[in-house]
Parts: C-alpha cells; structure tokens; sequence
C-alpha cells in the first residue's frame, strides 16, 4: 500500500484547489473543488476570487443567472451548494434526494403535532402542487414573500419546539430539493440572498436524473480527484451518507487505498496515484464555509492545532489564511472595509509580505463593501497578532 505524506496531501490541495496557479472562470473554480458552499452568498463570489486571476464579481453573477453554468441546489448535509450544472442529474437523485426524504418525514411529523392536517403528507403534497401551479403562471420566478401572499395554505407559523418555528419556507425547500424549484434570479446585492423561486424548467433544461447509486458514484468521484486521499469517514460526513454508500460508491470506482501518515486509510481515483508535484510557496485568503477548508472530517493535516480557533461550536469554519497548504490565521474588516490579517502563529518574511499583497488585493477587490457573516470563528472575534 503506497504511502501519502501529509506534505503530498498538501501539494495536492494548492494543485486541485487551483490555489497556487489559479483557474480561468468561476466555471473551473467550482470544478476544482467539486461544489462551492453557498450558505452565505458571499462565499460563492470570494471563493471565486481567490483562484481566478482577475475576477470580476460580474463574472460570478453571469454564471449564475445569465449563462446559468452554475446552479444552487441544496444537497450534502442539508447544505446550500453552487453546483456545475453537469453534475445536477448526480446530485439531485443522491444527495438532495436522501436530504429530501428527511426533510418530508420532518416536515409531516411537524405539521400533524402542530394541529394543521391530520394527513401530514397530503398537506405538502397539496402545497407543493400549489406552488409549482402559481411558479407555473410566473416563469420569471417570485420571491418567497410573494409565495406567501399567493398560496395562503402554505403561509403558516409552525412551532413544535423551541427554536423551530417554520413557515412556507419549508415547502419551497422540498421543492428545491427534488428538483422542481430553484434559487433563480438574486435581486439582492451578491452578498444577500433575495431569490426569485423559479420552477427549474423554466431556469435550466430540467437535468435526466440518474439512479441513486450513479449519482453517489460520480460525486464521490469528483470528491476524489479533488479531496482525494481522503478517509471513508470523511467521505461519509462530507456526504452525509453512510458507510454503505460509500464502500459501495469507492467499489465501484474501482479507489486505490493508501496509507496516511496518522495510519489511517485513504483512497485515490485509479488514474490518480502519480505524486503530485509540489506547487511551490503560494498564499490565500479564503472566505467562512470554503471548500478547501471544510472538505474533510479530519482535517489535522492543514489545521495543525488550529481548530478550535477557526471554527466556531457547529463545525462551520470562518475565515482562513493559507501558507504552502497550512492554514496559519483568519482575516477580518474594518469599519471602512480593510481586510487585515490575524495570525496564529508566526510565519517567514516572504510569506508576511505575500499574505500583506493578498490582503490589499482583497480590500482593493471588495472596493468598501463589508462581508458581513454569521459564521465568525473565535480567532475572528478575539484577535491574536503573531
């Protein structure tokens, strides 16, 4: 079994993450990382920013809503995603489809121990019929308010527990996960999420769905060219699957297994055993919830002893800072929009003056506007200077 040191590990992350040479289109960016996290809008855009050389937030929002490259589709983990739309007939019948069937089973149980409906599932099968009559008439899509306002059935405060109120929105998430709706056209700046819900035919050609098995095989294909070597365990939280489909999907990949250096086993496409040359000195600034950082489980071989710092109690990382593949720091703004770097640990005067460069671009690129985020990290909150 051929050996993979956490330095080749990181050699393959500045490479496949096209962090150290950068790609040619928000297009390519999210292929480099399988899909984008797109909790937060911003994500989308800076995640973009770091590995495409001259950016433009006009390019992101183009392959977005005008050539519609890239779609939002709720998937992994009940995750908001920024998916290739050549990979929407894998996901939909996998992913979203296991996040669907949670969500009908929560959202029946809800609304029968809320008193609405005595069939729980009749009354979102009505809803859901509702909604996609009313998106029907509205190819242009309507925003969630006006959703409401037009299917008055769905327009219900539920709470069953504390913390869990819930409205038409959960509707339109089934829908979304199914693959009936989108998130189209934002009318918000491209950091707020005001989308027009957009019956998907009216968005994209509606993708021809594969099996579920098809589906989970060719994600967690992509998900080992671009995370690979990774664990089963990190594959089984990343999906939010089980073992089962993951064994099943590696199985069928025909996935090489190879040591890591805390002894645990990792897998690799079959065409990717080559060593991955190492990249050289690179640095990055990357947003809360990027792919790079959230790709795995165990996640020791870029972190080191910076966990707890950079991530806050549910697993969400804030923002990073990046050295030859080690994450070294966070970054935050100012009133005025400055991005200014919070080192964890001390680094070398040519990566200081390289991560000062980034940062300065990054406040040039952002031209004032504040990211603001939910999602801040101690080391965001509580500076540490090194």
């Amino acid at each position: 079994m051929r050996h993979v040191s956490d330095d080749e590990r990181r050699a393959r992350l500045a490479v496949r993450h096209a962090l150290a040479s950068g790609v040619a289109s928000p297009e390519e960016a999210t292929r480099a990382v399988t899909v984008l996290h797109a909790t937060e809008p911003a994500t989308v855009h800076l995640s973009c920013w770091a590995r495409v050389p001259g950016l433009a937030v006009a390019d992101v929002e183009r392959a977005l809503y005008a050539d519609r490259t890239l779609v939002k589709q709720l998937a992994m983990r009940r995750t908001l995603f920024v998916v290739p739309r050549d990979l929407l007939p894998a996901v939909l019948p996998s992913a979203s489809a296991r996040v669907a069937a949670t969500e009908r089973a929560a959202v029946v149980k809800d609304v029968v121990t809320a008193g609405l409906a005595v069939d729980g599932n009749a009354w979102l099968d009505a809803g859901r019929a509702q909604v996609i009559d009313l998106l029907g008439r509205h190819p242009a899509g309507l925003p969630a308010q006006a959703v409401r306002e037009a299917v008055p059935a769905i327009d219900v405060k539920v709470s069953v527990r504390p913390g869990s109120q819930w409205s038409a929105s959960r509707v339109l998430t089934h829908l979304g996960l199914t693959g009936d709706v989108v998130r189209g056209a934002n009318s918000g700046h491209w950091r707020v999420s005001r989308p027009a819900w957009t019956l998907t035919r009216d968005w994209i050609d509606p993708p021809v769905p594969w099996s579920a098995a098809d589906g989970y095989r060719e994600v967690v294909r992509r998900w080992l060219w671009s995370f690979g070597p990774g664990t089963e365990d990190d594959l089984v939280w990343w999906l939010g699957a089980t073992k089962g489909v993951v064994r099943t999907a590696l199985a069928g990949l025909g996935a090489v297994a190879v040591r890591l250096d805390d002894g645990s086993t990792g897998w690799l496409l079959p065409e990717d055993e080559e060593v991955v040359a190492d990249p050289g000195p690179w640095v990055a600034l990357l947003p809360v919830l990027d792919p790079t950082v959230m790709g795995w489980k165990e996640r020791g071989f870029h972190l080191g002893p910076h966990r707890e710092r950079l991530f806050d109690r549910n697993g969400n990382a804030g923002t990073t800072v990046w050295v030859d593949g080690r994450v070294v720091g966070c970054w935050v703004q100012d009133a005025a929009g400055v991005v200014h770097l919070r080192l964890l640990e001390r680094v070398g005067a040519r990566a200081r003056r390289a991560l000062s460069a980034e940062a300065e671009r990054l406040t040039a690129w952002l031209g004032g506007v504040k990211v603001g985020t939910v999602y801040s990290s101690p080391a965001m909150k509580d500076p540490v200077v090194c």
